[in-house]
């Protein structure tokens, strides 16, 4: 089976040389980290957060080094899409016990605090950016997590196991392939 760090490489690719945090420190706050190195629960800055960056850069911890925003893997992400600059923090995500096949692995799109992410169509430009490929995509804007990609109509079909009418039938099978847990339509 492959590790997180791995399916980050195949589903959103390899990091991009030309692409540098800079001074976002977006993940330092917004993401839970529950390593047996480092704990801390969202929403709350790092402890070793200090003006300009991480206090410990040089000694910080393994999973601090080797994770990386999508915006620092997929090249389809316009420069302005890095967090500090759109107010949108994408990543893949990896639920332990998905209530469903869209939930285990996914793209998600969290809206930071105080954001004009959508307001300002950035929202609608990264999440266009990103429902390209088979691999779902969520979208949270602090008070509510909405799948955004398949949309609802194909996401039903795939979960239900219904037949699907003629024009959704190969993008649903699609899905259905790709998770491998769905029985294909006969």
């Amino acid at each position: 089976m492959s590790t997180e760090p791995e399916l980050e490489t195949i589903l959103l690719g390899p990091v991009l040389a030309d692409r540098e945090c800079g001074g976002c420190v977006a993940c330092c706050t917004v993401l839970t980290v529950d390593t047996p190195e480092f704990k801390k629960p969202a929403g709350t800055p790092c402890a070793h957060l200090v003006p300009g960056g991480c206090g410990i850069h040089e000694t910080r911890p393994p999973i601090c080094r080797t994770w990386f925003c999508a915006w620092r893997r997929i090249a389809s992400l316009p420069d302005e899409a890095r967090p500090d600059r759109s107010g949108l923090l994408v990543s893949l995500n990896f639920v332990r016990e998905p209530r469903n096949c869209f939930e285990g692995v996914s793209i998600n799109v969290r809206k930071l605090a105080g954001s004009d992410a959508i307001e300002s169509g950035m929202a609608r430009i990264v999440l266009d950016s990103l429902c390209d490929r088979l691999v779902p995509v969520w979208f949270s804007d602090g008070s509510e997590k909405m799948l955004m990609h398949p949309d609802g109509d194909v996401a039903r079909l795939v979960i239900s196991g219904d037949p699907a009418p003629a024009h959704l039938r190969d993008e649903v099978a699609a899905w259905r392939e790709h998770y491998g847990v769905f029985s294909t339509e006969g």
